[in-house]
């Protein structure tokens, strides 16, 4: 049997679309290697504050941006993420990065840094490769062979954040996701936007297995025009 031919799939919008969930499973199910960029951002962020860099500073976060080594595995069933060797997988999830992790974000020479690092994954992804984020459509990927950009309304959004994180008040939620939705689709650099090739899917009244089930149709169709 003749191997699918490799696609490179760009997956954004804002967070508490289910882009994580949905991303894994279609490349789970289609063969494909799979990135967590805002893991990326998250892991970068948990080193700054580690290493009592001020993140109220660009110009302190510019100077160390190229220092810690940034390791993603894309294994769908089990992506893994280590900062100078060390795994971060739980730590990049707490509040305080969270909290942080915008303003890092929006720094040029992170962006650069994340970017440069994301690029040589994808190109190294010999079965193709799902790679979700805020700008992978627009910025890190544009050539990519299908975009999908994932919208939901600010409550479904909420609903599901809060469940995520455990016992989290829904209405703080909200506001905590329209802010950080401000922020990033405000930055100068590579702002989180629909690139004008993409496909929208609003995800408010589909259950998981509805989006990953949409998504996984785009990228046959896609492989089967390759």
């Amino acid at each position: 049997m003749e191997s699918a031919p490799a696609v490179i799939v760009a997956i954004d919008g804002p967070s508490g679309t289910g882009k994580s969930s949905t991303s894994k499973a279609v490349a789970a199910q289609l063969g494909l290697s799979y990135l967590d960029t805002g893991a990326q951002y998250r892991a970068i962020t948990w080193w700054m504050v580690t290493n009592g860099i001020d993140v109220t500073d660009p110009s302190q976060i510019a100077a160390v941006a190229g220092k810690p080594d940034i390791v993603s595995g894309t294994d769908p069933a089990g992506p893994t993420i280590t900062v100078d060797g060390v795994d971060v997988a739980g730590p990049i999830r707490t509040q305080e990065v969270t909290s942080k992790v915008s303003a890092v974000s929006a720094v040029p020479e992170v962006r650069a840094r994340i970017t440069e690092l994301q690029r040589s994954i994808a190109a190294g992804a010999e079965k193709g490769i799902v790679v979700e984020g805020r700008d992978i459509g627009t910025t890190v990927l544009p050539d990519a062979d299908l975009k999908i950009f994932l919208t939901a309304s600010p409550e479904a959004r909420a609903a599901r954040r809060s469940g995520e994180l455990k016992n989290a008040d829904v209405d703080a939620t909200r506001e905590a996701l329209i802010k950080r939705d401000a922020a990033d689709s405000s930055r100068k650099a590579s702002p989180l936007a629909k690139a004008d090739d993409a496909f929208e899917v609003d995800t408010t009244d589909l259950t998981l297995a509805q989006v990953i089930e949409c998504v996984v149709t785009l990228v046959e169709e896609k492989r089967a025009a390759k």
